[in-house]
């Protein structure tokens, strides 16, 4: 069947901002979809909040508006625009929960709109719990054996009658939130109470635990005509029990036998097909090692994260598929864009094998519980290919970038066999590691199976890399050679240079000399879907040893290098993305071959068609070195792949490729202390005073010098990891020590801490003018890491002095550093005075955000600028470009309630996963925009909670009585309380945590409370309680504030709660 007539403008909904659990994928399969769409000359109109992707950039739709992601919004969007059709399979959990929403009110039907895709019959099949069931029994599909429950009495008598432990799952949440597995009625009871909460429709299924099964799943597709295929299956390493999200997953799945596999896939189809499924469609298995019995666990009737997989690891692009089956094409009728020669109802075959590594947010969270369960903790996650499956998890561990190169890097020697035996049985992000110690120390396979349910041969692969550290460390201690067979060996297996280098005792110069002597260089081979059975026209590839090369070096053009940024992380998101393939566009329209390295399989930069080539590599010195060997590169670009790409540069100039735009010495100077307070000096520009030390006792010098409150940070971050507040001796000793756990060979800055308003401005310069887009100005005041306060453009409380000595300052800084390109700058501004944080000379997270609302397309620019343009030519007046007639407002989102443990009050280092944007003609209409996007929609109860220390309390009252006066009944601990009534601000006083009940405990766990204030005293020793308060807060589901002028936002939106909202299409912004 050809295309649907009747469809000819579509509304798309996104996924908004990221979080834990629904991540840049979708942002990934959106952006390919849109563009799938627009080939087939359909008109796009996009509705997503989230300002970071290039998912709502004006290139990718016709229409696009930065609005929450709300029924009210979509309802008004819908009689703007008129689409006649809506697309929400693209949107994770957020669109087809939204799209469900407009379903069942009728609205859609009302004005005549249609859901392509997938009908809401369909989505309720799937997502419904009891539907899903009865859907399941129908076909003879087996599923655990369950109930729904809607109260927790109900739900702890099911419990009984299926027997402990059981699992626990919310209806419609996303990336199991609110779930667990509970062991006996009191766990029962506590998930339960949460899991109602958090659920849409308030039901919770529970049922019969089957962890230590094998977790399979399948990829499926299937068009209006009743075709299927299966594009890819999946294994997860880790049995049932973990989140998938949070498993190491493989491709295709190894240890399942021929009829198993056909067995599993025969279900898929059977159930995609019963399902009516159009589109892409994932299933997930649970398979009993010991038999062939297996059920079915869930069934995502849309494009997901294991989707973003599937296609990176197999070259079919399923969201492309999905987007043109969805205007009523068939399988049979797409060609298949990566061969160009077959069509998209080909089955892809490997001959290669893919593992997916999570990448967990404990290096930022140090006082989090690292357990994995149903419940996913994952911010990002890396992909890496290779001919063998211990290659494939050798490149992922060392992609992770997390000081992690090998399976020696956590240590565990230190326990006896015993202590080894229990730390086994913890499923944490260290499982690998811990069993790779087990098997040093000779503990069978079987008895390693029967504690971690790990299948025997995956456990047989981790002994092969322990026989070749073994084999490495014997070449060390003199018993024997490195013998080029056992060089061949340990780069097969992918063992970097460095691991060898430093098992033998051997010189890393000496290995690298060693291997080209015998020859033994990385080879490249082509991913081309079908198993090498045609030829591939778009060259995607991986690395593997001792084959044949598949990479031909290509001449004629200019060759530019432009290098990724690896796994999301908090600190570096999606934005370092959004930044590289900008740049790699603008780089082919300059006449560049253009060639992307990164291994980051859920976002665009890596998708099939945006480079010239891709290579699909960890981001390491002797990774990138192969390639340059291959293609020698005119040029390296390293200041749009954040940090990752920056760590990069010295070894890039070592290999002899050239930085292009600003030089790496001066790169250097804007991070290195006592170059860069030379530049500030010989400029006349003030900076807060600051020394660089390397010791605690160097610190606490400093810090008496300098008089506390003082600032404490390594050097070279991002994300501001490791940067603390500290007000005396102890608080210095402590920190010293977490920073040192950072591993840091880098010397530790000691700053005097000044309160002001914080403004951020990004930059382009080329080399003499400059052009600044836009200042932005922070709502909570210094000290709270940029990319965790409310962001508004354009700047409003600042005087037309400070904006001047601002752009005068970034002028001067600018040319004094020789940047060609970006460059980002942080102020404090503090009456007449302007001083500077920090300057970072490369794309920051602000840049997508910048871009969208001023109109000017700053990445491209900046390449441009970088090729040999100036800005003049470009037809850009240098200098502060006049303001946009909206006001734009960025509101961090937070994923705190997957992280127990964790401590969520805010400060230097960064904790949000990601933002959205409140755009509108108004302040307060627009900070109303920012607060509903981030999902904070209050009042609810009407009630609230303030404790704030006693320095603040004054600052407070006026916040507390605006409350009162929007209808607040507030509830404070003592000290605050007396303050607010003195004032005449009703308050009750509640009892704290250690006081009898009833406590403040208590009332937050009520569930009567819609909001915390809680400013904690500052330093290191801060009360204990305060962190139990909060998090308890977070777990059930309860807005928590730990600044005041965030409470000051919140309430000045509540007092605006807009009638109508007025929706900006940010394609039309001028200056475009």
């Amino acid at each position: 069947m050809p295309k649907n007539p009747d469809i000819n403008k579509v509304l798309v909904l996104g996924s908004g901002p990221i979080i834990i659990g629904q991540a840049a994928e979708f942002d990934y399969a959106g952006t390919q979809a849109c563009r799938s769409l627009k080939e087939e000359g359909v008109e796009v109109v996009l509705l997503n909040s989230n300002p970071a992707t290039i998912m709502t950039d004006k290139d990718i739709a016709d229409r696009v508006y930065i609005e929450p992601l709300t029924v009210e919004v979509v309802e008004q969007l819908i009689l703007k625009e008129k689409p006649d059709s809506v697309l929400p399979t693209l949107g994770g959990q957020a669109g087809l929960n939204l799209a469900m929403e407009l379903e069942d009110a009728g609205f859609f039907k009302k004005h005549n709109v249609r859901l392509i895709g997938t009908t809401a019959l369909t989505i309720k099949k799937a997502e419904d719990r009891e539907m899903f069931k009865e859907t399941m029994e129908k076909i003879g599909e087996p599923v655990a054996p369950s109930d729904i429950v809607e109260d927790v009495k109900r739900g702890l008598e099911i419990a009984e009658q299926i027997g402990y432990p059981v699992v626990l799952r919310p209806a419609y949440t996303l990336g199991g939130s609110g779930g667990g597995i509970a062991q006996n009625p009191e766990q029962c009871a506590q998930i339960l109470e949460n899991g109602l909460r958090l659920s849409r429709v308030g039901q919770v299924l529970v049922e019969r635990c089957i962890a230590g099964w094998k977790e399979i799943e399948y990829e499926v597709m299937r068009d209006g005509a009743g075709n299927v295929i299966t594009v890819c299956n999946m294994e997860n390493i880790d049995p049932v029990g973990v989140h998938t999200g949070d498993s190491i997953v493989v491709a295709p799945s190894q240890t399942l036998g021929d009829k198993e596999y056909q067995m599993l896939r025969t279900s898929a189809l059977n159930i995609i097909s019963e399902l009516g499924i159009t589109g892409g469609c994932n299933v997930q298995y649970a398979l009993n090692p010991d038999s062939f019995e297996y059920c079915v666990i869930e069934v995502n009737p849309r494009v997901s994260r294991s989707s973003a997989l599937a296609s990176k690891a197999t070259g079919y692009p399923i969201a492309k598929v999905a987007a043109k089956i969805a205007l009523g094409y068939t399988l049979d009728e797409i060609k298949n864009a990566v061969t160009k020669k077959t069509y998209a109802s080909f089955e892809p075959m490997l001959d290669y094998c893919v593992v997916k590594m999570p990448r967990l947010p404990f290096d930022k969270f140090i006082s989090a519980k690292r357990t994995l369960g149903t419940q996913m903790k994952a911010t990002g996650e890396v992909m890496s290919i290779c001919t063998n499956f211990e290659g494939g998890l050798m490149k992922a561990i060392r992609s992770l970038e997390q000081h992690v190169d090998c399976l020696l890097s956590y240590d565990f020697s230190g326990f006896t066999d015993s202590e080894l035996r229990e730390q086994m049985e913890k499923v944490d992000d260290m499982r690998i590691w811990r069993i790779a110690e087990a098997l040093r120390r000779g503990i069978s396979y079987e008895e390693i199976h029967a504690i971690t349910k790990i299948d025997v041969w995956f456990i047989d692969k981790l002994a092969i890399l322990v026989e070749m550290e073994n084999a490495l460390k014997a070449v060390g201690e003199g018993k024997s050679e490195l013998t080029a067979e056992l060089l061949k060996e340990a780069k097969r297996i992918e063992f970097p240079d460095n691991v060898i280098a430093r098992l033998t005792g051997i010189s890393q110069e000496e290995v690298k000399k060693q291997r080209y002597e015998n020859d033994i260089r990385a080879a490249y081979k082509m991913v081309d879907t079908c198993a090498a059975e045609f030829a591939a026209e778009t060259p995607y590839y991986y690395s593997c040893f001792g084959s044949f090369n598949e990479a031909e070096k290509t001449e004629g053009r200019k060759k530019v290098l432009v290098l990724g940024s690896g796994p999301i992380r908090i600190g570096q998101g999606i934005e370092f993305d959004f930044c590289s393939v900008h740049s790699t566009w603008a780089f082919s329209r300059e006449g560049y071959e253009t060639i992307i390295v990164n291994n980051n399989p859920e976002t665009v930069s890596t998708d099939f068609d945006i480079a010239d080539k891709l290579y699909f590599e960890p981001l390491t010195p002797e990774d990138v070195e192969s390639i340059v060997d291959i293609e020698k590169p005119d040029g390296a670009v390293v200041q749009f792949g954040g940090q990752t790409a920056i760590k990069l540069t010295e070894a890039l100039m070592k290999m002899g490729v050239p930085i292009l735009g600003t030089a790496a010495k001066d790169v250097d100077a804007a991070e290195d202390r006592e170059l860069f307070d030379a530049i500030l000096e010989q400029c006349n520009i003030p900076r807060p005073a600051g020394r660089t030390v390397f010791t605690a006792e160097e610190a606490k010098a400093a810090a008496h010098e300098l008089g506390y409150p003082v600032l404490v940070r390594p050097s070279y971050v991002l994300g501001g990891q490791g940067m603390q507040i500290a007000i005396s001796d102890e608080d210095i000793d402590e920190f010293i020590g977490i920073i040192n756990m950072i591993a840091q060979e880098h010397p530790i800055l000691v700053d005097k801490y000044i309160m002001g308003k914080e403004i951020e401005v990004d930059a382009i310069c080329d080399g003499t003018d400059i052009l600044i887009p836009g200042i932005m100005e922070h709502i909570e005041r210094t000290g709270i890491h940029s990319g965790d306060s409310i962001s508004v453009y354009p700047a409003m409380d600042i005087t037309q002095h400070n904006i001047d000595t601002i752009v005068d300052y970034t002028e001067k800084l600018a040319r004094a550093l020789h940047v060609k390109g970006m460059i980002n700058i942080q102020f404090i501004v503090d009456g007449d005075n302007v001083y500077i944080i920090e300057v970072n000379p490369r794309s920051s997270r602000t840049v997508p955000y910048i871009s969208k609302v001023t109109g000017i397309p700053i990445v491209p620019l900046a390449t441009q600028i970088i090729c040999g343009h100036t800005i003049r030519e470009l037809g850009y007046k240098p200098g502060l470009q006049p303001a946009a007639d909206y006001i734009a407002i960025k509101m961090p989102v937070f994923s705190f309630e997957k992280i127990r443990g964790a401590d969520i009050s805010l400060g230097p280092e960064m904790k949000s996963t990601g933002e959205c944007l409140g755009i509108a003609k108004t302040f307060n209409e627009a900070l109303y925009k920012a607060f509903e996007g981030a999902g904070i929609r209050l009042p609810k109860y009407k009630k609230m909670i303030m404790t704030i220390r006693h320095s603040d309390q004054e600052e407070a009252v006026d916040i507390a009585r605006r409350f009162a006066a929007v209808g607040y009944q507030i509830f404070a601990t003592r000290g605050t309380a007396r303050t607010l009534n003195r004032n005449g601000v009703k308050a009750y006083e509640i009892r704290k945590l250690e006081q009898e009940s009833p406590n403040i405990l208590d009332l937050v766990l009520g569930h009567q409370i819609d909001l915390i204030i809680d400013i904690p005293a500052q330093g290191a020793e801060r009360s204990h309680d305060g962190f139990i308060i909060r998090r308890n807060a977070i777990e059930t589901g309860v807005n928590v504030l730990t600044s005041l002028d965030t409470a000051a936002a919140l309430v000045t939106s509540l007092e605006n709660r807009a009638r109508e909202l007025t929706l900006i299409d940010i394609a039309m912004v001028k200056n475009a």
